[in-house]
């Protein structure tokens, strides 16, 4: 017997062995409930065909075609992705609006014998779950911002902090982007601003709202990805953590954390291009130079100088956010690092109590 879930919150979704989205892979790559795994009925060209029959010949003639190859799509999935599935397999399937897709698939898997359920509404539903909880609900728990100007290694400190047991929020990890002008990673691009809201809601379904949050401090966007207003909000209201360091400390990690930049002088070029016109074609085209002639270390030096430390300094105008402390890190090697996250639990753990 097919059973429907309407409401999938994690103590809902953890109760199935697996959970099932049969939308087409485009569709299942721009978003899907974290940890689903996709088994389409119809793939992207498959969906396009009987649309395109649907609209422009007949709706008979679509169905009956695109009952066809889904037929024979849900055959190879029995025959490979869950062929060595038992008896008490306890699936959740989903597709678009719970509707035929995820139903053809419930149906041959009831007749097999599993104990098969279909999220009600489908991945509408889901998508309604998150922004009801990113966007129309305040941040649940409290924030605690590592902040400090572009170079003194926050992500690092904030990883280092996470490993020793501090609640961590990573949202440069989640969007996939160092959130600074050279900050996409290499081979790596930003996933979908949906991808990214249903990481997040995962990861604060993970957290205890007793315990503080150690958060980077972020602008409204990582790279294209916009934060959740309230996300952001609580952000703007939380302490600070402030991290800081030397001007030759910070370039010289830079230069190390940007190394796959260092590597690619094109696109250091056109970034560089791009820059705001407020900082003057000269300044522009020198800095261009720099980077033409390998000066990396000059080039990061005068970027913290002129680009950097005035925006960071511009922002610090109006932050009304209070100081928990302010560390001075002498250099940024890893025993400096460690020690800063060590800094970051304590006050983390004091901030608790």
């Amino acid at each position: 017997m097919i059973s429907s879930v309407e409401n999938p919150t994690a103590d809902v979704l953890a109760r199935f062995d697996a959970l099932i989205d049969v939308r087409s892979p485009a569709e299942y790559a721009e978003d899907h409930i974290p940890g689903a795994i996709n088994l389409p009925v119809l793939d992207d060209a498959e969906r396009a065909r009987v649309g395109t029959i649907y609209v422009q010949e007949s709706r008979f003639l679509a169905r009956r075609i695109g009952a066809a190859i889904t037929a024979r799509n849900i055959a190879r999935h029995l025959e490979t992705a869950l062929a060595e599935r038992d008896g008490a397999f306890h699936p959740l399937v989903y597709c678009w609006r719970g509707g035929q897709r995820s139903g053809a698939m419930a149906t041959v898997m009831d007749q097999v014998g599993w104990r098969v359920s279909v999220l009600k509404g489908g991945y509408r539903t889901y998508r309604r779950a998150v922004t009801e909880a990113l966007y129309e609900s305040p941040w649940p728990g409290r924030l605690v911002l590592l902040d400090g100007p572009t170079g003194v290694a926050k992500t690092d400190i904030l990883a280092r902090a996470a490993a020793r047991g501090a609640q961590a929020l990573d949202l440069e990890g989640l969007a996939a982007h160092r959130g600074s002008l050279f900050g996409a990673l290499p081979d790596q691009p930003q996933p979908s601003q949906k991808a990214f809201e249903s990481a997040l809601m995962a990861q604060m379904r993970g957290l205890d709202p007793a315990r503080p949050t150690l958060v980077e401090a972020e602008s409204s966007k990582v790279g294209e990805i916009n934060l959740p207003p309230g996300l952001f909000a609580a952000m703007r209201a939380a302490p600070r953590i402030l991290i800081e360091a030397p001007m030759g400390a910070r370039a010289g990690y830079l230069l190390e954390a940007y190394g796959d930049a260092v590597a690619d002088p094109v696109r250091v070029d056109a970034i560089l291009a791009r820059l705001p016109p407020h900082h003057g074609k000269d300044r522009r085209d020198a800095w261009r130079e720099m980077a033409a002639q390998d000066r990396w270390l000059e080039l990061v030096e005068s970027l913290i100088a002129f680009h950097y430390d005035p925006g960071y300094a511009r922002a610090g105008q109006t932050d009304g956010r209070p100081i928990l402390a302010r560390h001075v890190l002498t250099d940024l090697s890893v025993e400096s690092r460690e020690a800063a996250a060590g800094v970051c639990l304590r006050l983390l753990q004091e901030s608790s109590v």
